[in-house]
């Protein structure tokens, strides 16, 4: 039993290490391309195995590493007070959530370019993608009058994608406090839009 319990101590105590490593790594190197799996081994000072076997490959890294960095915002949503928790007007909370993600991807731009990027296949099949996009869709469906809810909560979330927050704060170097309120008035003038308005239908 003191085997069993000092083993998975060890263990926790190396997944510590290699997150905050990996953290290091990826705040640090200018292309998330740059930071491989034995970089991050070398630096947490564990085997590449014991790597392998924590979070199976590169990207179940970066998810952990996302998911760890996200859980401040995560309990603000699932418990907190307005304007994230659930007890906000879907008016109010739309907006609230479309700002934290821009924030969360501007502290984070590497890594979150680096998941988004790096998964091998579409990520709007990734389960961070689908977990906010079904928190947007069930806000935005609290909206008396809001049409096509699921289509609505795509857009909105193509508003904050790494690769088109990375060119804005760097190519175009436009600054975090011009990007926050651009996209607020975007959010607010979509969930105020007519669908219907500019378009007729023919029989």
């Amino acid at each position: 039993m003191p085997e069993r319990q000092s083993s998975r101590k060890d263990a926790i105590r190396n997944r510590e290490a290699v997150l905050a490593a990996a953290d290091t790594l990826f705040t640090r190197r200018e292309s998330p391309e740059d930071v491989t799996m034995a970089d991050v081994a070398a630096a947490a000072g564990v085997g590449k195995g014991t790597l392998f076997r924590a979070f199976g490959d590169r990207a179940g890294l970066l998810r952990a590493l996302y998911e760890a960095r996200l859980e401040p915002i995560r309990h603000a949503i699932e418990t907190g007070p307005p304007p994230l928790g659930p007890a906000t007007p879907p008016h109010d909370r739309v907006p609230a959530l479309l700002d934290a993600i821009l924030c969360f991807k501007l502290d984070n731009r590497r890594l979150a370019l680096a998941l988004e990027e790096g998964g091998g296949s579409s990520p709007y099949r990734a389960e961070h993608y689908e977990g906010w996009h079904s928190l947007l869709r069930a806000v935005l469906e609290q909206i008396p009058g809001l049409a096509d809810s699921d289509f609505t909560a795509h857009v909105l979330l193509a508003a904050t994608r790494a690769d088109l927050v990375e060119h804005l704060a760097g190519e175009e170097r436009i600054p975090r406090e011009r990007m926050r309120p651009q996209l607020a008035n975007f959010v607010t003038r979509v969930l105020a839009s007519d669908p219907l308005q500019g378009f007729t239908t023919e029989e």
